[in-house]
């Protein structure tokens, strides 16, 4: 990590990056994100407090990209290995175009194939398929909804061994319900406890019936009576099965050792593997530091919690960087002192 003003600041040395659950990093800040690789940090506020981070990426061993639209990471992706990051993706690949829930994301079969060519160079292992969020409104009802499911579903199969899906939630936060209302004809609803289920029952079959794994993201309700379980979005079995024998920053973070004499089978030391306690309670993520920011994705999907407003992303993004330490430039201030944060 070069010499920079940060270095007085807090440091952080996680060892996953979420790449990320802010704001969609591969689509938007895929050259912003290298660069900051072969620097070696990324300075970082927190939204709530507004504490102010130097996370250290030298240290991660692994990357989770949550993305709409992978393609621009593409040419990267090579290098990115090479220095020896493990990484998968949240693959969201929704079909709302009908209703333009998701209005600057590309067109579906594009989002398709740039699914497809990740899989085919990086292995089904690394590629998860979200549907999410699934919202019903006028004219699109349950069925209607899983037939987009099935749609889609038959295009990414070969890719993928797993769909991860949620429901809106659109009163858990004031900002969606704004955006909801400011978009002309995008009048989602929650699917009702009964829609719910019908759903999850549907889903279960159709991912049977393909051989992926179904689960969920988030959700409060069980849905193991049709042997759906929660997601672990930043997943340590997931990454104790792709970890590459010499990615040791990985192994240590996961607590796994590669026994040579079991042929490089990753085994599990599980008194280092711990669960995420910035997440949700029904969250199943292990530890990782999300390296994004709010208001600075430019999919504009009307039901994102992330966003405030369009004219706040657009501000954001205009304010972007290639060469910046974060996504967009932060004002200096002193750095904490001992103690603080």
């Amino acid at each position: 990590m070069q010499d920079s003003p940060d270095f007085q600041w807090r440091v952080l040395t996680p060892g996953i990056i979420s790449a990320s659950r802010s704001t969609d990093i591969p689509a938007f800040y895929a050259e912003w994100f290298v660069r900051r690789l072969r620097e070696g940090y990324v300075r970082w506020r927190n939204p709530f407090n507004q504490q102010d981070f130097c996370i250290d990426l030298r240290a991660a061993g692994g990357i989770v990209f949550w993305t709409k639209n992978a393609k621009p990471l593409l040419p990267y992706l090579e290098e990115i290995h090479d220095r020896g990051y493990d990484f998968y993706f949240q693959f969201t690949v929704n079909d709302y175009e009908a209703e333009g829930y998701e209005p600057r994301v590309p067109p579906l079969g594009e989002r398709i194939e740039t699914f497809a060519a990740l899989s085919r160079r990086w292995g089904r292992e690394r590629m998860v398929w979200r549907y999410d969020p699934i919202c019903l409104a006028e004219g699109l009802d349950a069925d209607g909804v899983m037939e987009r499911i099935r749609r889609v579903g038959d295009a990414l199969a070969p890719y993928t061994r797993q769909l991860v899906f949620s429901f809106v939630d659109v009163g858990a936060y004031a900002k969606v319900q704004r955006n909801v209302k400011a978009q002309q004809g995008a009048l989602l609803r929650e699917p009702s406890f009964d829609e719910q289920d019908r759903l999850a029952e549907m889903i279960a079959a159709y991912a049977a019936s393909r051989q992926l794994t179904a689960a969920t993201c988030g959700e409060r309700r069980s849905f193991a009576r049709y042997g759906i379980n929660p997601n672990k979005c930043v997943d340590g079995d997931l990454f104790a099965r792709i970890c590459r024998p010499g990615n040791v920053k990985l192994q240590r973070h996961l607590g796994i050792r590669l026994d040579q004499h079991m042929l490089g089978v990753p085994q599990r030391l599980e008194t280092l593997l711990r669960k995420d306690k910035g997440q949700r309670t029904e969250c199943g993520c292990v530890e990782s530091k999300d390296i994004g920011m709010y208001n600075t994705c430019g999919h504009m999907c009307v039901y994102c919690y992330a966003n405030t407003s369009v004219a706040v992303v657009e501000k954001n993004k205009a304010r972007h960087q290639l060469d910046a330490d974060g996504i967009i430039p932060l004002p200096e201030r002193d750095a904490p002192t001992e103690g603080d944060g």
